[in-house]
């Protein structure tokens, strides 16, 4: 009898997965359980190519029907799993069952919501996590003139740039005493937030939300400075959580994240978790990465230990952030870093190098791809660069590869 592998999730992860199995020909029967009503997609364009109608719909999907068909991969879609019934290896889809050999959780994140006791019912608040938030975005475009924008992370930047590019007046709050607070240095945060006021973009830090009320379809937001401020809409980028639901519920272990090990394993040896969803073990700790380059990685490792390989995770984070026409890259992590370095190689291109010590953690590169590219390089080849050679424009960074 072949092996039965269920799949819960569809995003990049699940179809990662997927295809680096059918290449190690695996022949087991597999079945991808999708709650949304669509295949499955990629989810960076929806803050932006999407948002903003430069790309269709089919062009989001990240295999067409035919792969599945052809695959003999069994693609549900609009089916939700309700529960893991552990003993049985059976995941339960409402009433129906649908037994497993492997069941790999790949729920990925869910937004976070601003408390309803300051939303209090008010239906003109969106997050920018699926295809329908962004098809309900896009009609309020049609006739708004403003917005509100809170959260200063990545998805609260980008939509504020959508939103300036659509020609709506823009202000963005955060709760912190800058954008970008959580996973970037100061010096970041304030090259793209005077990108972000050059646009015409407000941004207040150090302000929350205290209330919301509807007036003649506007919404009258008051902050904890006792101004106010009215939007025809609201956009919320507060951060994202992973999905453990389904993994709580079936009493797996969850730590920040569906605890795995360096394989991907959960606490049950039959149970896999991937991605967004999954904590996992690096550097003599258990951390969560939230990023297309992640989700692809992981699931191949996870993919060959599927396939009998039992090999550990290595991850090598790579990030992205499209804002106006800034393209900011991101390779390494760059937690426990104490001294930033500069590196400006013209008006509109410039990196920073987060050192520990004498160590090479990351690199932010805005509008600077070969900086990126070398810096990623060093970082996964574990050579720290002397500080004076990477703030000196005219030293050849590449010759330290060699």
């Amino acid at each position: 009898m072949k092996a039965k592998l269920v799949i819960v999730g569809g995003g990049q992860a699940a179809v990662s997965l997927v295809s680096k199995l059918k290449n190690n020909c695996y022949e087991g029967d597999i079945s991808i359980i999708c709650g949304e009503p669509y295949l499955p997609y990629q989810r960076p364009p929806l803050s932006k190519s999407y948002l903003l109608n430069k790309i269709e719909m089919a062009r989001l999907f990240l295999k067409p029907q035919s792969f599945y068909d052809e695959n003999n991969i069994n693609i549900r879609v609009s089916t939700k799993a309700t529960s893991i019934d552990r003993q049985k290896k059976c995941l339960n889809l409402g009433s129906e069952k649908l037994y497993y050999e492997n069941l790999v959780l790949a729920t990925g994140s869910v937004p976070n919501h601003l408390p309803r006791n300051v939303t209090k019912g008010i239906n003109s608040i969106f997050s920018i996590r699926k295809i329908d938030d962004v098809l309900a975005l896009k009609e309020k475009f049609t006739k708004a003139k403003s917005v509100l924008v809170v959260g200063g992370g990545y998805i609260g930047l980008e939509a504020a740039a959508v939103c300036v590019k659509k020609g709506l007046k823009v202000k963005l709050v955060e709760s912190g005493e800058r954008i970008l607070q959580r996973v970037a240095c100061k010096e970041t945060s304030a090259y793209l937030e005077k990108i972000h006021r050059s646009h015409g973009v407000e941004i207040c830090d150090n302000l929350t939300v205290s209330s919301m009320q509807s007036k003649d379809q506007k919404v009258i937001t008051t902050f904890s400075n006792k101004t106010s401020y009215e939007s025809d809409f609201v956009i919320s980028g507060i951060g994202i959580n992973p999905d453990t639901s389904l993994a709580n519920k079936a009493g797996l272990k969850v730590e920040n994240g569906i605890w795995t090990n360096s394989q991907g394993r959960t606490s049950d040896d039959s149970i896999w978790a991937v991605g967004d969803c999954a904590s996992f073990p690096f550097d003599n700790k258990f951390i969560r990465l939230e990023s297309v380059g992640h989700a692809i990685d992981h699931a191949e490792t996870i993919a060959d230990n599927l396939s009998g390989a039992n090999v550990s995770y290595m991850p090598k984070p790579w990030f992205w952030s499209d804002q106006y026409d800034i393209k900011l890259q991101i390779a390494g992590l760059n937690t426990g870093y104490n001294e930033v370095v500069q590196r400006i190689t013209s008006v509109d291109s410039v990196s920073f190098w987060y050192f520990k010590s004498e160590e090479l953690l990351a690199v932010d590169a805005i509008n600077a791809p070969r900086d990126y590219m070398i810096g990623k390089r060093l970082i996964e080849s574990g050579i720290s660069p002397d500080k004076k050679t990477v703030s000196d424009t005219g030293s050849n960074l590449k010759a330290l590869l060699t």
